[in-house]
């Protein structure tokens, strides 16, 4: 940094990361090394992949998860227009809800925020009532809380009823 120059804000963030089509174990592991070239950010730490059951639309192949913990400088806003980027780019197609999918990329949490503006809600809406997020999350930051909801241990204990499986490395 040079003199007179203003120290950029960094702030923690986590995505959730998912595919069920197109070798999704590779999707989400290129997609960890895309997470790694966002700018202006560093990723943290990245957790092991799990396969889970569809939610919602059932007649679709299990689904890949894993999450990403970032450092960024990036805003909420920019950050998300990235993650639909790189969700583009891998050949993400948005047909409708719930529909198997190339890359599904979702900003989880952005440091402590809660925003409900039209294409950004944090935290990530139904997070706290998906284990294949919660499992994920609870591996990479145990401590975490989900602002409005609560601590990821006691969320995920009530998702118990849900298939989630940790996948062995390849």
């Amino acid at each position: 940094m040079t003199p007179g120059t203003k120290a950029q804000s960094l702030y923690h963030a986590f995505i959730a990361l998912g595919s069920n089509l197109a070798n999704p174990a590779l999707q989400v592991r290129r997609a960890f090394a895309d997470l790694s070239q966002l700018p202006a950010s560093r990723l943290l730490n990245c957790s092991a992949i799990y396969r889970s059951a569809p939610l919602g639309r059932l007649d679709q192949p299990d689904f890949i998860n894993a999450v990403a913990q970032i450092e960024t400088a990036l805003t909420p806003h920019d950050l998300l227009k990235a993650l639909l980027e790189i969700e583009c780019r891998r050949g993400r197609v948005r047909e409708s809800l719930n529909a198997p999918r190339i890359l599904d990329l979702d900003l989880l949490l952005y440091a402590d925020l809660q925003c409900l503006k039209p294409g950004l809600t944090l935290p990530h809406p139904r997070m706290h009532q998906r284990a294949f997020v919660l499992q994920p999350l609870m591996e990479i930051a145990p401590d975490c809380c989900i602002p409005g909801h609560g601590a990821v241990a006691e969320l995920l204990a009530a998702c118990a009823g849900q298939r989630i499986e940790r996948e062995q490395p390849r």
